[in-house]
């Protein structure tokens, strides 16, 4: 063989920028600004499901209660939204196909590292009024001090009523804050490790810092603070302990480099997957398999409780869905999970060149070269990874390359630096096929996150290709 013929056996990974036309490149800029978008207006998991159930319903989509309840039998073509306790949804698309010969899903999840307000929150120290917090997620907590945070959450108050309050993202409201030591008094701290530098219970956030008039009151900082609450939102402290506050960066999503070649977000860790399968699903119209997209709550935690993927939730929609079909008995139900093909749509570890360390250079994606095939997750000898049989691999990159899909491979760093999960090996337990695909990102879970914005639309296509041929 000569050299030429030889080099033919090798695989070289492409850049998606290289063969893009000029009107793909201008349809992928402008795929981007959409997404942009939405991530401004779903900075939670539940205000993703209120976008995401809005956005369904502008298609098309259907409420699945809403089908229960009207007797409607379901056909091929069909749509369907089941929403679990605003906090996780999933859309159908009725294929021609027998349910029980499986199922195209993509599977995602919408919540992101954040920072909690603890029931009792509300507090004052030395003239400041502050909030107590707890983390949600992996965090580094150095990156979430003097930084501009926004408060977003629901109240529920005694009368069962339910305010969604958001302060911070209006560019004429307040910010709140968490403050850190200045440098001329840091030494004892500079002096921890970066881990200990901030801890966990000094993540307070600060709200106020003006008293009520009466100075012979309590806490005078405090009830102005309750008093502005009170008087805006008709709230009080007892409220707290029945609502769910989540502080998150303030702001809206950015053009990153001269070249407006990136975008900056926060929560693109895994909103970004949420939004190209969101996409990509509203281009399906009859599909031959039933067509899926999942979006689930608490992965970032473990995936437990009643709106994360060890629920019940998308097992008993399917359920549902099968009914309405006239295909349901448990053993129809147990086949069709078995049966079905999924693309578990979270984020890897894109190459930093200022951090090339922790990663392996052969075996790591990189910005650009479109979405990120990762065989196994996992730390510590693949613990708690899902794995990917080489026969679904087979057909996934088959797919992509018959479709002209710009992909490349990627684990989670080097082995035995560190590692990470999704929500793959969980429904690998039905015994579907499953892979990890999707978005590469720097400093993910920071409250600023990167991504390519050629990245995200050749996501969305990977995406709409398997919903539609796998």
């Amino acid at each position: 063989m000569n050299t030429k013929e030889l080099q033919n056996l090798t695989k070289k990974f492409e850049y998606v920028w290289d063969k893009l036309n000029p009107q793909d490149l201008k349809t992928a800029m402008e795929f981007s600004e959409r997404y942009k978008n939405f991530m401004d207006s779903a900075k939670t998991e539940r205000e993703a499901v209120f976008e995401i159930i809005k956005r369904a319903k502008e298609n098309g989509y259907i409420d699945l209660n809403d089908a229960i309840k009207e007797g409607r039998k379901l056909k091929a073509g069909d749509k369907v939204y089941a929403n679990n306790k605003n906090k996780a949804v999933a859309l159908f698309v009725i294929g021609k196909e027998d349910i029980e010969k499986g199922m195209n899903i993509i599977g995602s999840h919408i919540d992101s590292p954040r920072i909690d307000l603890k029931p009792n929150a509300l507090y004052e120290d030395e003239g400041f009024a502050l909030f107590e917090t707890h983390y949600y997620g992996g965090i580094k907590k150095y990156q979430w001090v003097t930084i501009p945070l926004a408060l977003h959450g629901v109240v529920v108050k005694k009368d069962g009523s339910k305010i969604n309050i958001v302060i911070g993202e209006d560019e004429n409201d307040p910010v709140l804050y968490i403050t850190d030591l200045l440098i001329h008094l840091a030494a004892d701290q500079m002096d921890k490790k970066l881990m200990k530098g901030i801890e966990g219970e000094d993540l307070n956030i600060l709200v106020g810092n003006q008293p009520i008039e009466d100075k012979e009151a309590k806490e005078r900082v405090k009830l102005n603070i309750l008093r502005l609450l009170n008087e805006k939102y008709d709230i009080s402290e007892e409220d707290f302990i029945t609502a769910e506050f989540e502080i998150v960066p303030a702001g809206k999503s950015r053009d990153v480099g001269l070249d407006r070649s990136m975008v900056m977000a926060y929560g693109h860790d895994d909103r970004i997957c949420a939004y190209t399968s969101l996409e990509a699903i509203f281009e399906i119209e009859v599909p031959n398999k039933t067509c899926v997209v999942l979006f689930v709550d608490k992965e970032e935690v473990g995936s437990n409780g009643a709106t994360g993927m060890y629920s019940k939730f998308f097992e008993n929609s399917v359920a549902e869905v099968m009914n309405l079909k006239g295909e349901y008995n448990e053993l129809n139900l147990r086949r069709a999970l078995a049966n079905s093909k999924m693309l578990s749509s979270d984020v890897s570890a894109a190459f930093d060149p200022i951090y090339p360390s922790v990663l392996e250079k052969k075996n790591c994606a990189y910005m650009g070269k479109g979405i990120v095939i990762t065989k196994y997750t996992g730390s510590r000898g693949k613990l708690s990874c899902n794995d990917a049989n080489a026969e679904f691999l087979g057909e996934i990159r088959n797919l992509f390359n018959e479709h002209n899909i710009t992909w490349q491979t990627g684990e989670l760093g080097k082995v035995d630096q560190g590692g990470g999960g999704t929500i793959a090996y969980i429904t690998a337990e039905y015994g579907m096929e499953v892979v990890d695909c999707g978005v590469a990102l720097l400093s993910m879970h920071a409250p600023w996150e990167i991504a390519s914005k050629v990245d995200i639309y050749e996501t969305y296509r990977a995406y709409k290709v398997f919903l539609q041929y796998i």
